[in-house]
C-alpha cells in the first residue's frame, strides 16, 4: 500500500489553478456508461439514491465483504481527528463515516492521552452533507439508534458538493467517501472543498478507482459486472441503480490523473495510497 505523491512547480501550479478555475463549465456528462446532459446528471444520480437509500449500508458490506468498514478506518485514521474541530463530510448521508469521526475524537482512551477537555469537545462540529434526504434520513435514523437524535456535535445539512453552504476557511477537515464520482462537475466539488477548508485544513477521498494489475483487474471486472448488478437486485430489488454504480467507477478518473485534478484545485502535498490493488483508493491534500 506505498503512497504515491503529486508534485507541481509554484509557476505551472498558478497557471493551472486559473486554467481549473476557467474550465469549470462543460455541456455534456457521463452517467454511467451513457452520455447526458448535466442539467440531467443531480437528477439521475438523485433517484439512484433514493432507490438504494435502505439497503446502500448492508449492500457495502455485501459488495465488498465488509471491507469498506476497513478502508474508512484507515481513512479516518489519515484525518486524525481532533476536539474542537470543524469538520466536513460530504456525500456521507448514512453517517458511516462521521460515525466513525466521532467515536475516534470521544475515545475515552484518546482523550486520557491527549489531555481533552470538555470545553473543546463541546466545540466539535461534525457536518455531515448530502444533497440526496434520503441518505441523511437514514443516518440521522442511525444516529437516533446510537443514542445521539439530539448530539450538538452532529449537523446534518442538506447540500450539493458544487455548491456548499459554508464559508470560506471554516473547515479543519472535508472528507467524501464513495461521492465524487457521482457529482456532474468534479473540478467544482474540488474546488469548493478548498474554498471551505482552512489554511492547514486537509481534504481527504476515498472512492472506488482503478485496477492496474492484469489477472485481479479481469477478475475484478467479470465480479463488477455480471455479480454486483445481480446482488443489488436480490438484496435492493434494483438491478439498474447498482448497474450505474459499476458503469461510473469505470468512467471516473485513473488515480494519477484525479490526484493531478486535486493539485490544480489548489492542494499540496497531493497523494494517494492503492488499497486492495487499487479497488480502491485514498487520495489525500492539504491546503497551505
Amino acid at each position: 500500500m506505498a503512497l504515491r505523491s503529486v508534485s507541481r512547480r509554484l509557476g505551472s501550479r498558478i497557471l493551472n489553478h486559473r486554467s481549473f478555475v476557467a474550465s469549470l463549465h462543460s455541456h455534456a456528462t457521463s452517467f454511467g456508461f451513457q452520455e447526458v446532459k448535466e442539467e440531467d446528471k443531480s437528477k439521475l444520480v438523485g433517484n439512484v439514491f433514493t432507490n438504494v437509500a435502505s439497503s446502500y449500508d448492508i449492500m457495502n458490506d455485501v459488495m465488498s465483504g465488509g471491507l469498506h468498514r476497513l478502508w474508512k478506518e484507515r481513512l479516518v485514521g489519515k484525518l486524525s481527528p481532533f476536539a474542537g474541530m470543524k469538520h466536513l463530510d460530504v456525500a456521507g448521508g448514512t453517517g458511516d463515516v462521521a460515525f466513525r469521526i466521532y467515536d475516534a475524537i470521544y475515545s475515552v482512551k484518546r482523550r486520557a492521552l491527549q489531555k481533552v477537555d470538555e470545553a473543546s469537545l463541546e466545540e466539535t462540529q461534525i457536518y455531515v452533507c448530502d444533497i440526496n434526504p434520503n441518505m441523511l434520513n437514514v443516518g440521522k435514523q442511525r444516529a437516533a439508534e446510537r443514542g445521539l437524535r439530539d448530539n450538538k456535535s452532529l449537523v446534518w445539512v442538506e447540500g450539493n458538493a458544487e455548491a456548499l453552504s459554508f464559508d470560506n476557511n471554516s473547515m479543519d477537515g472535508y472528507t467524501i467517501a464513495f461521492g465524487i464520482r457521482n457529482v456532474t462537475h468534479i473540478e467544482k466539488a474540488l474546488a469548493e472543498a478548498y474554498r471551505v477548508l482552512k489554511r492547514g485544513g486537509r481534504f481527504l477521498c476515498l472512492e472506488l478507482s482503478h485496477v492496474d494489475i492484469p489477472i485481479f483487474k479481469n477478475l475484478y471486472d467479470l465480479y463488477s459486472f455480471q455479480v454486483i448488478p445481480h446482488l443489488g437486485e436480490l438484496i435492493a430489488g434494483d438491478k439498474e441503480s447498482y448497474q450505474y454504480l459499476v458503469e461510473s467507477v469505470r468512467r471516473f478518473p485513473p488515480q494519477e490523473k484525479f490526484a493531478s485534478m486535486i493539485a490544480d484545485a489548489g492542494f499540496e502535498k497531493v497523494e494517494y495510497e492503492n488499497l486492495v490493488g487499487g479497488v480502491v483508493a485514498i487520495h489525500s491534500g492539504i491546503k497551505l
